[in-house]
């Protein structure tokens, strides 16, 4: 076991070394292209951060609202017949926006129903399983100047819902 503590404590400073030797090989300046690549990284936290501050305010409405409580309420009615608890409502929507505002649920889910129960099991899987859709779609499409998504929300909506039922099934496994 403390083997695999080692390994993991030296995977990134390996990486890290691994990427500098093979620029010196290959005759690159390692430094001056990183200093571009940090260069250029900055200017594109600069071009997303308009709509990193919109998807944050707009779920931080929400979460304070009680819109959250109100959509889970009435969309709970529906999913408890399939197995999906109301209570993983507000953590499944925020997710699609925000992780860090998903986290917070997240935590509040814990404090609420415990780590090892069935909703916290639910919680922990879909959290790993699902991504920022909403997210990933207007940074990835904004730097990239995409404009026709074509089916990109459908696979992802999709491929969120496959997740969450993953998450149900793994967890009533786990559990019972």
């Amino acid at each position: 076991m403390r083997f695999f503590l080692y390994l993991t404590d030296m995977i990134i400073p390996m990486v890290i070394f691994g990427i500098v030797c093979y620029g010196i090989l290959m005759k690159v300046d390692v430094y001056d292209t990183f200093i571009k690549g940090a260069r250029s990284g900055f200017f594109t936290v600069i071009k997303i951060m308009p709509t990193l501050v919109g998807l944050m305010v707009a779920v931080g409405v929400l979460r304070a609202s009680g819109f959250l409580d109100f959509l889970a309420g009435h969309i709970g009615n529906v999913t408890k017949y399939i197995g999906f608890p109301g209570e993983m409502v507000p953590l499944t929507v925020v997710k699609m926006f925000s992780s860090s505002a998903a986290t917070g649920l997240l935590l509040d889910a814990y404090k609420e129903f415990g780590t090892d129960s069935f909703l916290g099991l639910i919680a922990s899987i879909s959290m790993s399983c699902t991504e920022t859709i909403f997210y990933t779609m207007s940074v990835y499409f904004m730097t990239a100047k995409v404009s026709k998504t074509r089916y990109t929300l459908t696979g992802a909506l999709i491929a969120t819902f496959a997740g969450l039922a993953a998450s149900v099934v793994l967890a009533g496994m786990m559990a019972g």
